[in-house]
């Protein structure tokens, strides 16, 4: 079967209901895959635009913590498909359809919509998170699933052996297939030959659909089952089946492609940095692969002298990315992520920062590590991520010392 054949008779499945615990006070009011991410997206973007430029068109986003504000940038950012032609995106929270609860676990929240799957009758099904940052090609996940003997296959990558214990670690023979499976253990087994290194699961899953739906049926029935495709589902079919894991590498050099899930606020806060060096590995420009989103209609940004009673100071950008309709007024940015419609006043210096949208940074402020949410007013003279002690005092610091201010904070009151 061809890669267009396969991609027409798969259906796609996107978890969008993490509560991103980790990642407040950014999930105070919005669910984790909603989390703005590069001056112009949300983390969501990433998959779907994956979804788009993989050809896929029948894509089901399920949805439940705090869905307000992701719902709202589906409608306005993804209503692109011809549903004439039978493509679609549609959101679905939890619809109780089997027994009065929400979602609770990745499997059950698909179990509970075990129908679309009855309904739709396609030959595989694709499932994905919402909220990891990274490039891939689908049809090659699922052309390697159409060449491998099992009902099930999964995306892996190698990430270093610390911090691994935050995923599912993989052991595989010489063919790919998972011959053992742990869902983050203390003690991760590295990748033999390489001791530095594992082999990860990305939460990146193609199923046969029958598979699929009988797994879920079984589990559903299990007492003490978590309802979880890390912690349930993944490791019985290794146990009874063939598992295949893709590895995701560049299929030239061999080595292992970007990938990155945005867990906590630091690797949050070293995702986004990652995206202002001089040749970054997620590269927003490549116009052979573009990220979409919903854009505002809203002007350039600018880089405008500012006037103070001594002159005019110039506005001065340095390895840094400047949303639409931003100004810098007399103020120096250097090595930020700033979103739409911010304003930098005179003699303000900002230094590896992230700033999200229609902030306002006062006169003479200094900023350094910080995540400035939306709508938040820094009043002049202000001086944050240089006092940690001070700062923990009004603001939550990550572990690495990145300062946190929530959304629509007025500082100035």
């Amino acid at each position: 079967m061809g890669t267009l054949e396969l991609v027409r008779n798969t259906l796609t499945l996107v978890l969008a209901g993490g509560q991103g615990e980790r990642l407040y006070p950014l999930t105070k009011d919005r669910s984790k895959p909603a989390v703005p991410f590069g001056g112009a997206y949300r983390i969501i973007d990433f998959t779907l635009s994956n979804c788009i430029n993989s050809g896929l068109r029948h894509i089901y986003v399920l949805t439940q913590y705090k869905s307000y504000s992701l719902d709202k940038h589906l409608q306005r950012g993804w209503n692109v498909f011809s549903y004439e032609a039978g493509e679609f995106c549609y959101r679905i929270p939890p619809q109780h359809r089997i027994g009065q609860k929400w979602y609770e676990g990745t499997a059950d929240a698909v179990y509970q919509n075990i129908y679309l799957l009855e309904n739709r009758k396609p030959e595989h099904v694709l499932l994905l998170s919402g909220d990891h940052i990274y490039k891939m090609d689908y049809g090659k996940l699922l052309s390697f699933h159409s060449e491998h003997p099992g009902s099930m296959s999964l995306s892996c990558a190698v990430v270093p052996k610390k911090g691994a214990d935050e995923f599912g670690i993989l052991e595989v023979d010489e063919n790919w297939k998972v011959v053992g499976f742990e869902e983050k253990p203390t003690n991760p087994k590295t990748i033999p030959g390489d001791p530095d290194h594992c082999l990860v699961n990305m939460g990146v899953y193609v199923f046969d659909t029958d598979s699929l739906v009988h797994e879920l049926s079984v589990d559903a029935r299990q007492p003490n089952s978590r309802n979880d495709f890390g912690k349930d589902i993944i490791p019985a079919l290794v146990e009874k089946e063939s598992v295949y894991a893709y590895p995701f590498r560049d299929e030239n050099t061999l080595e292992s492609c970007y990938w990155r899930d945005i867990g906590t606020l630091d690797s949050y806060f070293e995702t986004t940095m990652e995206l202002v060096s001089r040749q970054p590995r997620c590269d927003l420009y490549d116009p052979k692969w573009r990220f979409r989103a919903w854009q505002p209609p809203l002007p350039p940004c600018k880089s405008v002298h500012g006037y103070t009673e001594d002159g005019t100071l110039p506005g001065i950008v340095e390895d840094s990315i400047v949303g639409s309709g931003s100004i810098v007024s007399g103020g120096k940015v250097e090595r930020c992520v700033i979103g739409r419609g911010v304003r930098v006043n005179s003699h303000c210096h900002l230094t590896d920062s992230i700033v999200m949208d229609d902030v306002v940074i006062g006169r003479n402020a200094r900023l350094n590590r910080c995540i400035i949410d939306k709508d938040v007013i820094i009043p002049e003279g202000m001086e944050i991520g240089f006092d940690h002690e001070k700062d923990s005092q009004l603001f939550r610091v990550s572990a690495e010392g990145v300062v946190v201010i929530p959304k629509g904070m007025d500082l100035s009151k």
